[in-house]
């Protein structure tokens, strides 16, 4: 495990507690000095735990490399031919990686492709990162929010509780839904997809129901929406936003632009003292004019992007990334030895690059697309 050096990254790809695991299966583990220290893992506990604290990059000579963020193409470069890497891999922004490594014979998987079914739930990092990101935005909009979450009833008067607007009920959704409840505050949502409705009401939050059709994908994701859809649907929501205090909103697809489900107008006709918090602000935003990591003011409406936002807690957001990366290596691990099988649905569905090509058909595309354009220019 080298240190992530990617910016704003404080997450890890594997703490103390699981370095037994790997050992216990045969392999051998060296973690890069002061890797672990943003997350609050000193290298004492990784060495305390079986694994080989060294001062010299690990990813030189390395079988196995996870990490979080994917690697630099340069130090991708040093791997040796044969070598497997496991981490979020956005390949549309990673080309020059990906030709690294598709001509280093790299087997390079994506965290974020791991196909969403029942075997492979404990390797979902997609969704046990949204939950932390989900919890942490609900933190966010009341830490800004300037009144009550909770209803109080006090001798100087009843506190009306605060009314929150969340948009989007994946992981991130249910789980920013939940938080807020637990805070007090009342709650509504709403979703494209029918089947989020069930989950919304059962934790205690009220779904608004609009007149137009679902929007169900594969995959658990929604399906992408037409522009006469998503403005008939903005017009539809525009009333529910204005009434919020708190709005958060968390509809992003993997790989995708963020939909844009709320303009500014809507945020304007807000309550002044409101907030925004746009959980989607770094693939494009769901809210016009968020800008990634930082906050800006709309007619006295706080609009705040997220940036990493699960970074935010990279105590128990490492812990459930670290456990994700565990049982995928462990699944092509046999006798010691990592071969990862591509007969397997899970290894197949995330493998990015293996033997010198790219198995993954939309990042071939992107590659192909790219490499052309470049040859007319």
């Amino acid at each position: 495990m080298p240190r992530e050096t990617r910016p704003y990254e404080r997450r890890v790809a594997l703490v103390p507690e699981l370095v037994g695991r790997l050992t216990g299966a045969g392999l051998s583990v060296e973690v890069e000095a002061g890797a672990g220290r943003s997350a609050y893992h000193g290298d004492e506990r990784y060495r305390a735990a079986g694994a080989e604290v060294v001062e010299r990059d690990p990813v030189e000579g390395a079988d196995v490399v996870v990490s979080v963020q994917p690697l630099e193409p340069q130090r991708a470069a040093r791997l040796p031919a044969g070598a497997v890497t496991l981490s979020f891999l956005p390949t549309a922004q990673e080309l020059e990686l990906l030709r690294t490594y598709r001509d280093g014979q790299v087997t390079a998987l994506a965290m974020e492709l791991v196909p969403r079914i029942s075997r492979a739930q404990a390797m979902d990092a997609l969704s046990s990162q949204a939950l932390v990101a989900g919890y942490r935005c609900a933190l966010v909009a009341a830490e800004r929010l300037p009144r009550f979450f909770p209803l109080f009833m006090t001798a100087a008067g009843t506190v009306p509780p605060a009314r929150v607007l969340v948009l989007g009920a994946g992981v991130a959704g249910l789980q920013a839904i939940a938080t807020a409840r637990r805070l007090g505050a009342i709650v509504t949502a709403y979703d494209v997809r029918a089947a989020a409705a069930e989950e919304v009401r059962s934790l205690g939050a009220r779904f608004v129901e609009l007149d137009l059709e679902t929007l169900e994908g594969a995959g658990g994701y929604a399906r992408e929406m037409g522009e006469e859809r998503a403005r008939r649907q903005r017009e539809l929501l525009a009333p529910y936003v204005a009434e919020a205090d708190a709005l958060i909103t968390t509809a992003a697809v993997p790989g995708r632009t963020a939909p844009l489900l709320v303009t500014g107008e809507m945020v304007a006709a807000m309550k002044p003292g409101s907030v925004v918090v746009d959980l989607a602000a770094e693939s494009g935003g769901n809210v016009e004019g968020v800008v990634a990591g930082e906050e800006v003011s709309v007619g006295g409406v706080r609009v705040w992007g997220g940036r990493n936002v699960p970074s935010d807690m990279p105590v128990h957001a490492s812990q459930l990334y670290a456990a994700n990366v565990a049982t995928l290596l462990l699944l092509m691990t046999a006798d010691g030895t990592v071969r990862p099988d591509l007969d397997d649905e899970i290894v197949a569905g995330a493998c990015v690059t293996h033997a010198g090509e790219v198995r993954h058909a939309p990042s071939r595309a992107a590659l192909e697309g790219a490499q052309a354009g470049a040859a007319g220019g």
